[in-house]
């Protein structure tokens, strides 16, 4: 979507795939060849980054370890299994220090495409990151902006999440593959353990609708059956004053 927006405002562009956070190396793999068919049916180029998980490692998985114990996506030694469920994905995932690492991980990978724009002769940069909600978009902002101005070219930022729904109901059209975690190995885990979280939540609150019903219905049932009491006692009465009247007679 961000590559289609961005041929119809009059861009020339050209993807550069900078992704070493992705694993394992299959999952990268495919996802790379997903984009050069797509790229090949728009008629724009797409240039591969050097695949260094390792230097990946070195620099922002010592975040993700040191802040992975206090989340509880990834089991969290804070919470028992008696924890109560938390209140959003967000505080699930533990976004304020996840951001940490993500934002790392962001710095990276925008430094290494700033360097080959420069090489490349490009005069400025975007990023399809600002296309998912699932992102820090103020921080993806930020990062583009400082990797950018590092390299002395100009920062192209939009805010692409507008677009999501419609991104994604066009790759569905196209029979693409959808990848189901951001990329990294924490991300793995905290893919899983956000649909398992929505599953959760989901059940919880069909349970809560239900349980809402059956109530609903047993004081409909309740407010009725005092209606047929009411009345049968009233016509009791009526029966009992009639009699009474017969027998003056």
């Amino acid at each position: 979507m961000p590559t289609r927006l961005l041929l119809e405002e009059g861009h020339d562009i050209t993807v550069f795939y900078a992704n070493s956070n992705i694993a394992p190396r299959a999952e990268y793999e495919r996802r790379l060849v997903e984009l050069e068919k797509y790229a090949e049916a728009q008629g724009f180029a797409v240039f591969e980054g050097e695949y260094e998980p390792a230097a990946w490692e070195r620099v922002v998985a010592p975040i993700g370890e040191a802040i992975k114990d206090l989340s509880p996506a990834l089991g969290s030694k804070h919470a028992g299994d008696d924890a109560p469920l938390p209140e959003s994905v967000a505080e699930l995932l533990d976004d304020e220090r996840r951001r940490e690492r993500c934002r790392a991980c962001y710095r990276m990978r925008l430094e290494e495409a700033a360097n080959a724009a420069v090489e490349g002769g490009f005069d400025g940069m975007a990023t399809t990151l600002a296309v998912s909600p699932y992102q820090f978009t103020d921080v993806i902002h930020e990062e583009l902006e400082r990797a950018c101005a590092d390299a002395g070219i100009a920062a192209h930022f939009e805010d692409y999440r507008p677009y999501y729904d419609e991104a994604t109901r066009i790759s569905r059209e196209l029979g693409m593959y959808r990848q189901n975690y951001c990329g990294c190995r924490f991300s793995v885990a905290e893919g899983e353990a956000t649909r398992a979280y929505i599953k959760q939540k989901r059940k919880l609150e069909k349970a809560a609708r239900r349980a809402e019903r059956e109530s609903e219905e047993a004081a409909r049932k309740e407010h009725a059956a005092q209606k047929r009491a009411y009345a049968e006692a009233q016509a009791r009465k009526r029966a009992v004053l009639k009699a009474l009247r017969e027998k003056k007679k």
